[in-house]
């Protein structure tokens, strides 16, 4: 077991993207462990826009990373050492294992538990990040809230990302038309080929609105919406009366957190009035009490077949992490982005 473990701290918050200085990698000892705490050597980490907002100094639904702290962040790891009883060496965890190799598991420092991970796997680790994990209950939750019914028309925005790509399919089974809007032909036709919605909208083209309006001749009824901005601006304009927007996140807008003079706001949102519709923001952990619910229902249906997922592992060290961040947000990924940093024992 190496005495040292590598982290990436904090240093300054970042204007606009990340940048060079932001962000510090150091090396630090490790100390020993004393009663109660177990080692955790993370073995991969979750790419989520929300990293960007957790950066910020803003008001968010968690307080900013402190200055010079650890990096917050989402993970898979495998427990190395051990002093408490319901963290065996050798288990696979998730939860909040920071941009660091090595994670002291102590409930009086953690923000949350780890959770163990079934044995054996009935998915490869990284699922547990991604269909399995909490971008698949997001997209679970999201499309209960939009209380999406059979015949409905359907918007979903980054259709090929990690959350709405299951979205899309979870209104699918349920009997919708589901039409997605993502980056570049190739994923418009990944999104409907391989995914199975209706249509999808490739909003890198210029004629991008035009071919939103052909796709929702009868209006949008449910708009499970992750990016914002213009986008999300024109899908206010194609609103049914009595419409649900389920507002899960506007990664256009996480580079300009802090406001300022490239801040754009919504410009249509007079649309909610006129049509009689509703917008609710969600965060998946106010519904804890729904994960196994929301778990099995993915899991049966990926068993089943009736579930697709894409992921885009990143294969490096923690180093990796700052322009892996950078992938994220040029949309270059397919479904989840994980960064692999270690390999099991």
């Amino acid at each position: 077991m190496s005495d040292n473990n590598r982290a990436f701290r904090l240093r300054r918050r970042p204007t606009g993207q990340l940048a060079p200085g932001d962000l510090e990698l150091v090396t630090e000892p490790v100390a020993p462990l004393r009663d109660g705490q177990a080692l955790v050597r993370t073995l991969m980490l979750s790419l989520d826009p929300t990293l960007r907002l957790w950066m910020s100094d803003i008001r968010g639904y968690m307080p900013p990373v402190g200055l010079d702290d650890v990096m917050r962040g989402l993970g898979i790891g495998q427990v190395v050492e051990s002093r408490r009883d319901d963290l065996p060496v050798g288990a696979f965890v998730s939860g909040w294992t920071g941009w660091q190799e090595l994670c002291l598991a102590d409930d009086a420092v953690l923000e949350a538990p780890f959770n163990v991970l079934p044995a054996p796997l009935p998915a490869p680790l990284t699922a547990f990040l991604g269909a399995l994990g909490h971008t698949g209950i997001t997209a679970y939750i999201g499309i209960d809230l939009g209380a999406v019914q059979p015949g409905e028309t359907v918007v979903v925005s980054a259709a090929a990302g990690a959350v709405g790509s299951i979205a899309g399919q979870l209104a699918k089974a349920r009997g919708a038309r589901v039409v997605g809007i993502a980056g570049g032909p190739e994923k418009v036709r990944h999104v409907v080929d391989v995914l199975g919605f209706d249509a999808c909208v490739d909003h890198r083209a210029d004629d991008w609105r035009e071919q939103l309006d052909a796709a929702t001749p009868d209006g949008i009824d449910v708009d499970f919406e992750n990016v914002g901005g213009e986008i999300m601006d024109h899908v206010f304009m194609r609103l049914n009366i009595g419409a649900r927007v389920a507002l899960c996140g506007m990664i256009s807008q996480y580079n300009n957190s802090g406001g300022g003079d490239q801040w754009v706001g919504q410009v249509n949102i007079g649309q909610l009035i006129m049509q009689r519709a509703t917008m609710a923001g969600f965060l998946v952990l106010d519904y804890a009490e729904r994960f196994e619910e929301a778990i099995e229902a993915l899991a049966g249906m990926l068993g089943e077949g009736r579930l697709k997922y894409d992921e885009t592992v990143m294969d490096g060290g923690l180093e990796l992490m700052p322009d892996a961040l950078g992938a994220l947000f040029e949309g270059t990924n397919t479904g989840k982005l994980v960064l692999r940093i270690g390999e099991p024992a």
